[in-house]
């Protein structure tokens, strides 16, 4: 994001960051100067109680335990901005990750003065570029991180090998989601865990066949991007380099299409029953392998074909228009199904990946892929999918 004027803030010394959020212990990427302009003082806004009330059962026989406290209600922080502009979706965005209450005002007028995205936090009003606000917020609210180490990424690696490297990890993480999900499903034969969520088995059965639509989706266009884009310009440098990856893509989809035939054969069998059982069995088996054969594939791209973009000596802006080309070839990845492949990425690594789109394309379309990520939060049904965390606790 292009750097504007920075607003000084005038910090609260009582505010302390929630201490209940997760620890996350990753950086990633840093960010880059501002200049300094005036001051702006609001007085504190009253705080709004969000706190839920508890009931007890007043007919319990045994003594009164001692009162269960509330939880503490979340930092409310307001953000004051444009909806079309891609700076104040991508705050919005970040602000997701934070263990705060957002209030967002749409705006289409500067707010206290500015041209730029405010966000209002107790008796601070900051304004400036997007990195400035992202280093506001994680100095107050410090777990997750989502500025750490991008520098080092920007100057020193390809931003489409960045973009690549970033894309494996998010795959991989929802290969493992699958995996554990299906090794939950056959564990328990296929039948409801009561979860009203997730609704009934088969019921159940459906959105896991949903979700692994979805990856599929997004590793066709994930390959598509590599065989189409990042290997030619390896082939004009070194002809045959890319051979075996392209093979290994082939290799896999057989594999990554009787997956999906064997999910729809389970939906229309009986929960509960040994034939049930039996295909969540052998459909794990087979998630299994097509894991291991994407981590093993990822992992010799990135040891020996990646790092060698560096020596094609694009220029900064040839790299940008690599980037973009990259995009065009991945549509769905980059609007509808943009949300679930946030998903499989660690917080600061979303807001990089989110930085590396904004390099190479032009505002409008910023703007429009980053609506996808905000507006699905808002008014709009979220896919049910269980969490990593619920599924390493039933695992164990």
């Amino acid at each position: 994001m292009g750097n504007c004027s920075k607003t000084l803030k005038k910090t609260n010394p009582d505010h302390n960051p929630d201490k209940r959020y997760p620890k996350i212990d990753n950086s990633h990427k840093v960010g880059r100067k501002t200049e300094n302009s005036d001051k702006v003082y609001r007085k504190p806004e009253k705080s709004i109680d969000y706190r839920r009330k508890d009931h007890y059962d007043t007919s319990n026989p045994l003594p009164s335990p001692s009162p269960v406290p509330s939880p503490s209600p979340l930092p409310v922080v307001r953000l004051y901005g444009s909806p079309n502009t891609p700076a104040t979706s991508y705050i919005r965005f970040a602000l997701l990750h934070k263990p705060v209450t957002l209030l967002f005002v749409p705006s289409e007028t500067p707010d206290f003065g500015f041209s730029t995205p405010v966000i209002q936090f107790g008796s601070d009003v900051i304004s400036g570029s997007p990195v400035t606000i992202l280093r506001y917020l994680d100095a107050k609210f410090p777990k997750p991180l989502l500025l750490s180490n991008w520098s080092t990424y920007n100057e020193t690696t390809p931003v489409v090998v960045t973009a690549t490297v970033l894309q494996h990890k998010s795959l991989l993480w929802h290969l493992e989601r699958m995996v554990r999900w299906g090794e939950d499903l056959a564990a328990r034969g296929g039948r409801s865990k009561g979860d009203p969520v997730m609704g009934s088995a088969r019921m159940e059965v459906k959105k896991y066949g949903k979700s692994y639509s979805q990856l599929l989706e997004v590793m066709l266009e994930h390959a598509q991007m590599e065989e189409r884009i990042v290997f030619p310009i390896l082939e004009r440098e070194d002809r045959g380099l890319s051979k075996s990856a392209n093979e290994e893509h082939a290799r896999d989809l057989p594999l990554m299409n009787g997956i999906k035939e064997d999910i729809k054969t389970i939906i229309v069998l009986d929960s509960g029953s040994s034939s049930c059982q039996d295909a969540l069995f052998s459909l794990t088996t087979r998630l299994k392998s097509l894991q291991e054969n994407c981590k093993e594939h990822f992992e010799e791209e990135e040891r020996g074909i990646l790092p060698l973009m560096e020596g094609t000596e694009l220029s900064e802006e040839q790299q940008e228009k690599v980037l973009e080309q990259s995009l065009d070839v991945m549509p769905s990845t980059h609007s509808h199904l943009l949300r679930f492949f946030m998903e499989g990425l660690l917080p600061h690594e979303a807001m990089l990946y989110l930085d590396l789109i904004n390099r190479c394309t032009h505002k409008d379309r910023s703007a429009s892929i980053y609506r996808f990520l905000v507006e699905e939060q808002h008014g709009k049904h979220k896919d049910a999918r269980p969490t990593m965390g619920l599924l390493l606790k039933a695992k164990s």
